[in-house]
């Protein structure tokens, strides 16, 4: 496992090795002690399953505020997606900043995604698949959202997203002004 930080602190891409046979192959996705070694919240409170049947699919931006924050690692293992994430922490020197990834069940690699940073991704391909770990146990209440769309951002997303939640769509204009973190 190598772990590459990216530019937004806290961000990683985890690069996995999996080991290849005549069989298929072996990955290890999680490790408490080289997670640790990197900064990375090593405790797992709840893991998820993202299932998107149909391609350009967008899911977020989703996050959840303190005592609720999370970090989340996730890894693509099936399909293809376009990942964003934006920072959302008001002290950071790249608040309000934003990068994304190209992530595929063959490119080997997860995202980490830090306390205080908010995640969407646009599956690219049917039938996607998303497994999550994360450090903290959803929570309605807590949850926190930035629209797709969002002039502020201006986001680039690689086509026009088809398939959106109500919920998702509907999420108002950020406000510099709201307490997120």
């Amino acid at each position: 496992m190598k772990i590459i930080s990216q530019d937004i602190e806290g961000v990683k891409l985890i690069k996995h090795d999996p080991f290849k046979d005549h069989r298929g192959s072996f990955t290890r996705i999680y490790c408490n002690e080289i997670f640790k070694n990197f900064g990375i919240e090593s405790k797992v409170s709840q893991t998820n399953i993202s299932i998107n049947k149909i391609p350009f699919t967008l899911r977020g931006f989703h996050c959840q505020i303190a005592p609720f924050a999370e970090d989340k690692t996730f890894k693509c293992i099936n399909g293809s997606i376009y990942d964003i994430v934006v920072d959302l922490r008001k002290k950071s020197k790249t608040y309000l900043k934003w990068i994304h990834f190209n992530i595929s069940e063959s490119s080997d690699f997860s995202l980490h995604v830090p306390k205080g940073c908010a995640n969407a991704f646009l599956t690219l391909k049917p039938n996607t698949v998303i497994h999550y770990l994360s450090s903290q146990k959803y929570n309605p209440l807590a949850e926190r959202g930035v629209r797709y769309n969002d002039p502020l951002f201006k986001f680039k997303w690689p086509r026009e997203p088809e398939n959106i939640s109500d919920k998702d769509k509907k999420i108002e204009d950020f406000n510099i002004k709201n307490k997120f973190f």
